[in-house]
């Protein structure tokens, strides 16, 4: 795939990935742009389709997995996730990084393809610290949010893989995180700024 290389971030819930995300797109605007993931989930309040998910029947979903129209797909309690080739192609088309925001399963997918991103794995502090945030959004049922707790706990350990992820961030201290985010993808975003530049 032409353009700059893409940014597999990967983490639990509530170890910050959005929090990060949302501070480097406001200090390097026009830098990144996000692959818009595809999902049979319903939207939550406040979300819109084609800005936070394509939002999709498990049918049209299927059908374009079998395709092999996705790079990377999982399904995670009851609902089906994915990103598509065409949306990554989109953000590269446009001179931008593109960010895929994807859980374990799907970085390692996304290993099997010749995508080529720079992976980066953002992680909790502690099983504790994770519970006290997913707790404090107050958007899941206690069923969901043991399911979230497990999941993490798996990724946390996978997360340790040698050779996984070029990036291991612990969000511990949010600058702190943000700093070595940043100091990850400075090549690629220079590049970026270089050739818009020229």
């Amino acid at each position: 795939m032409a353009g700059p290389r893409p940014v597999v971030m990967s983490g639990p819930s509530g170890a910050g990935k959005s929090t990060l995300l949302k501070k480097l797109l406001k200090e390097f605007d026009g830098v990144f742009g996000f692959s818009v993931s595809h999902t049979t989930r319903s939207p939550r309040p406040g979300e819109e389709d084609g800005k936070d998910y394509h939002y999709v029947t498990r049918e049209v979903m299927q059908a374009d997995v079998a395709k092999g129209e996705f790079l990377e797909n999982a399904e995670f309690s009851g609902n089906m996730y994915g990103t598509s080739k065409a949306a990554v192609q989109a953000v590269q088309a446009k001179n931008l990084i593109c960010i895929l925001d994807i859980d374990m399963q799907g970085v390692k997918n996304i290993k099997r393809t010749d995508l080529n991103p720079i992976y980066v794995s953002i992680q909790p502090p502690s099983m504790e610290t994770l519970e006290k945030r997913l707790r404090d959004r107050k958007t899941e049922s206690e069923e969901s949010l043991q399911k979230r707790l497990h999941a993490a706990k798996v990724d946390m350990e996978i997360s340790k893989e040698p050779g996984l992820f070029d990036v291991l961030i612990i969000n511990d201290d949010l600058d702190l995180a943000y700093g070595k985010l940043k100091d990850a993808l400075l090549e690629e975003i220079q590049k970026v700024r270089d050739t818009n530049n020229s």
